[in-house]
């Protein structure tokens, strides 16, 4: 009980916060609500970043109900439609994602970027930007500084894709197969693919894009998995290097085990949609919070003076994933 009233004002603050976000993010999908709540946090974060009494809530909101929407993540991914539908996209997201990462470790060396906010953008940008950033960041151990810088790089070229992407294709002769293929693999985040297919849908009066673009994106999501185990791996070996031993916890942290339990239980039982779509819904909200309170925890001044590297590393991972999508699909013969 001690508990809930030491975190509860926080947690209060994050919930409001997280509201006019959402409604804004509806409004502007191919913004989003979590990057106008990171922003609006930011801009707040003055007012109450001394206030000890929201700081337990705000801790717990960018930390623990973090994980908990990337856990209810899981009931949008039906294993069984992604597997129909989404098959023949995996060279082209295996390609994509191996490109992404490779990119961000290179340059992470180069240039001398912080490795957790390499991991970060590269992570986000290979699978589903602010999604992939969540459940990875409490992986590696990442500050909520790092976590915002992560998420402002996607959300701009998020941006730049939605907007050029449907001209894009038209003047490279895609196919509206060859346009949900590309928009799934090479746009970071879901709202993001979703703005850029209807674009398209609009202007080609094409249907059925938007679907197969969504489908190829879940697809994508299924990397998580994967993605994180590894990472935990990584982290751990880092962590235990002095007594050369890994803790089997943090190799499979339990958040991520409960996202594959929701998955299974979405794919396997008569689970009705009004409490899967309620429980994607929650999730939003939850995402919301979280970036709502990494950027009440965020100096905006100092993130505005170290985000040259991670921007020209997010650039460069979307140029490289924009490439490979499109030469797989050549290469497929799906263009």
């Amino acid at each position: 009980m001690d508990n809930i009233k030491k975190i509860a004002p926080g947690v209060v603050l994050c919930a409001v916060l997280g509201i006019p976000c959402l409604l804004l993010g509806k409004l502007f999908p191919v913004v989003g609500g979590p990057v106008f709540a990171i922003l609006i946090g930011m801009i707040l974060a003055a007012f109450v970043k001394d206030r000890p009494v929201l700081k337990d809530g705000m801790t717990f909101t960018s930390k623990k109900i973090l994980q908990y929407a990337v856990i209810l993540l899981g009931f949008g991914l039906n294993l069984g439609q992604i597997v129909r539908v989404g098959v023949q996209s995996l060279p082209v997201i295996i390609s994509t994602i191996a490109t992404s990462l490779i990119v961000s470790y290179i340059l992470c060396k180069v240039m001398k970027i912080p490795s957790k906010i390499s991991t970060l953008v590269g992570v986000g940008s290979s699978i589903c930007g602010g999604s992939a950033i969540a459940a990875a960041a409490p992986v590696i151990n990442a500050d909520d500084e790092e976590i915002a810088q992560a998420i402002s790089v996607i959300f701009l070229f998020n941006i730049i894709a939605a907007l050029i992407f449907p001209t894009m294709g038209q003047f490279l002769g895609l196919s509206n197969e060859g346009f949900a293929l590309f928009a799934g693999t090479a746009v970071n985040d879901t709202s993001s693919v979703t703005a850029a297919a209807s674009s398209w849908e609009e202007i080609t009066g094409a249907t059925g894009v938007l679907a197969s673009a969504t489908t190829v994106k879940l697809t994508r999501t299924l990397a998580i998995i994967p993605i994180c185990l590894v990472l935990a791996v990584i982290t751990a070996k880092k962590e235990n290097n002095s007594e050369n031993k890994v803790s089997i916890k943090r190799i499979f942290p339990m958040f991520i085990v409960w996202f594959v339990v929701a998955s299974v239980l979405t794919t396997f039982l008569p689970i009705p949609e009004v409490v899967t779509g309620f429980l994607k819904d929650l999730s939003k909200f939850f995402i919301i919070m979280a970036m709502g309170a990494i950027g009440l925890n965020t100096n905006l001044v100092k993130l505005v003076k170290t985000g040259g590297k991670p921007i020209f590393l997010g650039f460069c991972c979307w140029i490289a994933i924009t490439a490979v999508s499109l030469i797989m699909q050549h290469l497929l013969g799906i263009l």
